[in-house]
């Protein structure tokens, strides 16, 4: 039987500060309204004991939309013990300082226990020359950085930072969440050399999740996957 929204948020009281006992070599999926066939509810509870010990949720895009989703995910997880990664999906025709604002008002500062880095998922140049995408990514990663006090994660496929990007080299100081759907991993882009976060397959099954997911692996770059989430 899955448990309702209502049953784990009794149960919180009890088991919200309990940190996910992290795994060797830690996976967890990424989901966003698409995992939600029909409403039907992620179990966090199953997918916390089949082994993934984090996963990253869609939390808003653009200026105008908020995944449907994103709190009720964000509550169940807490409470299952799975560290939470929450993204916001780029809009570069609109502003960044607004959209930084905007993700950031919406994911509380990402900040709490189980929280992990705020990050930003860029895979579209709306027809942005390089010069002008490389500009508003440095605009929305500064304004993000000092409204939530975290150094952001940067999303993308190795193909898009080549070529939309330039491959500039200026962000890879910045946290890696590389999407490559591989059975290894490809020579990175921008002059990164180590990624946090490697999402290696955009057709994973997960037990509690009845849609196909993206899986990640977590290569603990960042060091230990509680201390990254604040746990």
């Amino acid at each position: 039987m899955k448990r309702s929204v209502a049953t784990v948020v009794l149960a919180s009281a009890l088991v919200c500060a309990m940190p996910a006992v992290a795994s060797a070599n830690p996976q967890g999926p990424d989901v966003s309204s698409w995992q939600h066939i029909d409403g039907t509810e992620i179990d966090w509870f199953a997918v916390r004991e089949s082994g993934h010990d984090f996963a990253m949720v869609k939390a808003t895009e653009g200026l105008n939309y908020v995944n449907p989703y994103f709190v009720q995910d964000c509550v169940v997880m807490r409470v299952a013990g799975v560290a939470r990664g929450a993204y916001h999906y780029a809009d570069v025709r609109e502003s960044p300082e607004l959209q930084a604002a905007y993700y950031s008002t919406v994911v509380l500062g990402i900040n709490g226990p189980g929280d992990l880095p705020p990050v930003l998922d860029l895979e579209r140049s709306h027809g942005l020359s390089p010069a002008q995408l490389i500009d508003w990514t440095h605009r929305y990663l500064n304004a993000v950085q000092a409204l939530t006090g975290r150094q952001p994660i940067i999303y993308t496929y190795p193909n898009f930072w080549r070529t939309a990007m330039a491959d500039t080299h200026e962000f890879n100081h910045y946290p890696l969440w590389i999407a490559d759907y591989n059975d290894t991993l490809g020579p990175l882009p921008g002059g990164w050399t180590q990624w946090m976060f490697w999402q290696f397959t955009d057709n994973g099954r997960i037990p509690g999740i009845e849609a196909p997911t993206d899986i990640n692996n977590y290569s603990g770059s960042g060091g230990d996957l509680r201390r990254l989430a604040r746990w």
